[in-house]
């Protein structure tokens, strides 16, 4: 089988996937998916480029890992065996092609070596034609861990019937090389079930599963982050859109049980039972979420490769040194809200967030670094949040039913951990302005999540240094669901983006996802509509538009993409090729079995 080679990839692996169609290569996949390749839809993430085979590095070898159909695989997770390449190596990327044909649900997949998470995607959902995508991403961050043999766990849980006729074939390889990097973390542990000597999978599900570990430190490791997976699913998935608790049943006759604990989320990493840091989550909207006609070709922000926050926990060396196992929890909070004057942190949220976390450890290379005394805990300042909400519901006398809800969400909070030199501080505001009318039929939301972290210290070079990570997640939808005699609509705006600017830190960033500084805005905005007839069939159709501008490793790339009703009309490169081309007006809107399962409110069947 001839694989992607030496090549530079743009949006997303255009270039390698029109010289498949074009006959260079039969195709990634063994498999024949059925679809005719001069129609089938090319999904894309909108990103940087990533190079992934780069000629003349030294070692430059690719392996194939992976090469499997996902069709009923809830809880049969793809097991190989990975053993090294025998050649000095110092970089890797991974490639991820996927195809798939019929009708499905989007999926989410998460990659591991043995316990520990690498990689977190989602899939696009297929169409009757067939689609096909490719993901490039850096992998070098976990070189410690390539450098062993492994079991490769990859999960995608699927399902087949009747009804959801399209497996996903998937191929993924690894590209090996030296390109002489800087320094990555010598050891690293996983916050996760540990389930790989089981050949199962080893993500928490929160709630119900407490996600707490006990790790033991090496005693001499001078710096450590950790970094954390996390996305909420069922009814969490849409959590930036969720209602106060005392408000889940405002719309019960028209919309059904909205969800609760308000649209703010915590992510709370706790060592010991104290607070060591928090992430506040950017909202992943899947291929099947908000409408699916947004997400043809081009699939939501982050969509193919969720980022992972990272808190440097750096402060608790001089404790975690101290010989003795420590916990590592990962917790999942909202907000209690049954009084204006009375709003505090739950203690859970709904069903479900998928979680895991791992430590990067860097070791003391016994010339730079002055350690501090072992056992001594950190100097922890996490004052409470300030919280602020407003609600007002009208209740329509005429109709006996309510008829608008409007309410709005600040929370802001301000940290800071310190041991010796070593300091991390972190600053965050949130904002959400919810609105339901039509008796619950439209809603809009209006959020915007800010924050900025500071990490400070002895570097590795035993040089005083500070590195910052500022970003904003600001995102809009609105959308209105109409019911008639046999059918039912849904009507979308939506404008989001993501902003991250970094001056760098240690070793290759799982959050930047490069090493050293970075700059990225990005922003998707446009309009849906979806129709489904009862008990028939479904479309989706979309117009929506994405910015993208990232400057990175010396280099800038910008582009600017639009596309209606899953044809590229305008932005760079060969998605404009006939070949890459599906015409219509519409498409059949994919797998999602439910008005709930697309907006998170409705009827769920």
């Amino acid at each position: 089988m001839k694989f992607l080679g030496h090549l530079s990839l743009g949006l997303l692996g255009f270039y390698s996937l029109v010289n498949a169609f074009n006959g260079n290569i039969k195709h990634v996949s063994s498999r024949d998916t059925g679809a005719n390749s001069s129609s089938a839809l090319v999904d894309f993430q909108v990103y940087k480029p990533v190079e992934f085979d780069p000629a003349s590095k030294g070692c430059s070898q690719v392996l194939l890992l992976m090469d499997h159909e996902f069709a009923y695989s809830y809880g049969k997770p793809y097991i190989g065996n990975y053993v090294p390449p025998k050649c000095d190596f110092d970089t890797v990327r991974i490639n991820l092609t996927v195809t798939s044909q019929g009708r499905q649900f989007d999926r989410l997949a998460l990659m591991y070596l043995n316990d520990t998470e690498v990689f977190r995607t989602s899939t696009a959902e297929p169409t009757t034609n067939g689609i096909i995508w490719t993901y490039i991403k850096e992998m070098s961050q976990y070189l410690v861990l390539w450098k062993s043999p492994q079991k490769i766990i990859f999960d995608l849980g699927n399902l087949i019937d009747s009804t959801y006729t399209g497996p996903f074939n998937v191929t993924l390889t690894a590209s090996f090389t030296k390109e002489n990097n800087g320094r990555v973390a010598d050891v690293i542990l996983p916050i996760s079930s540990r389930q790989s000597a089981k050949n199962g999978t080893s993500a928490f599900t929160v709630p119900p599963d407490n996600a707490t570990v006990s790790l033991s430190f090496p005693k001499n490791a001078q710096r450590a982050v950790v970094s954390i997976s996390a996305c909420g699913q069922i009814g969490e998935e849409f959590w930036w859109s969720n209602v106060l608790s005392q408000d889940v049943w405002d719309f019960n006759s028209t919309v059904g049980q909205l969800y609760g604990y308000s649209p703010f989320r915590e992510i709370q990493l706790l060592i010991d039972g104290k607070l060591a840091g928090v992430v506040w989550p950017f909202p992943v909207i899947f291929t099947g979420g908000v409408a699916p006609g947004f997400w043809r070709p081009i699939v939501g922000i982050d969509t193919f490769d969720l980022r992972e926050p990272e808190i440097d926990i750096s402060p608790f060396l001089p404790l975690l040194t101290d010989g003795k196992p420590h916990t590592f929890q990962i917790k999942i909070v909202g907000l209690n809200t049954p009084s204006e004057d009375d709003i505090s942190i739950s203690d859970t949220v709904g069903s479900y967030w998928v979680v895991t976390g791992k430590a990067f450890i860097y070791l003391d290379d016994g010339e730079n670094y002055n350690k501090p005394p072992s056992g001594v805990p950190p100097t922890i300042e996490t004052p409470d949040p300030r919280f602020g909400f407003t609600r007002n519901l009208v209740y329509n006398a005429t109709s006996g039913q309510n008829e608008t809800l409007s309410y709005s969400v600040t929370v802001h909070r301000v940290l800071k951990i310190t041991s010796g030199q070593n300091t991390w501080t972190q600053s965050l505001s949130y904002s959400n302005d919810g609105f339901f009318n039509q008796d619950g039929l439209s809603q809009r939301n209006i959020q915007n999540t800010t924050g900025l972290s500071i990490s400070s210290g002895i570097g590795l070079d035993g040089k005083f240094a500070e590195y910052y990570t500022a970003f904003s997640y600001p995102i809009d939808v609105n959308t209105t669901y109409g019911v008639g005699a046999n059918y039912t609509t849904i009507d979308a705006i939506m404008d989001r983006g993501l902003e991250i600017s970094s001056t760098g830190a240690l070793g290759i960033s799982t959050y930047t996802l490069v090493s050293g500084p970075m700059d990225l805005q990005t922003r998707q905005w446009g309009d849906a509509h979806y129709y489904g007839v009862t008990g028939g069939p479904s479309y989706s159709s979309g117009d929506t538009s994405d910015e993208f501008h990232e400057t990175s490793d010396g280099s800038t790339f910008s582009t600017y993409v639009h596309a209606i009703n899953g044809t590229v009309v305008s932005g760079n490169g060969p998605a404009n090729s006939p070949s890459l081309i599906v015409q219509g007006n519409q498409y059949p809107s994919g797998g999602r079995p439910s008005i709930r399962s697309i907006i998170g409110r409705g009827p769920d069947n």
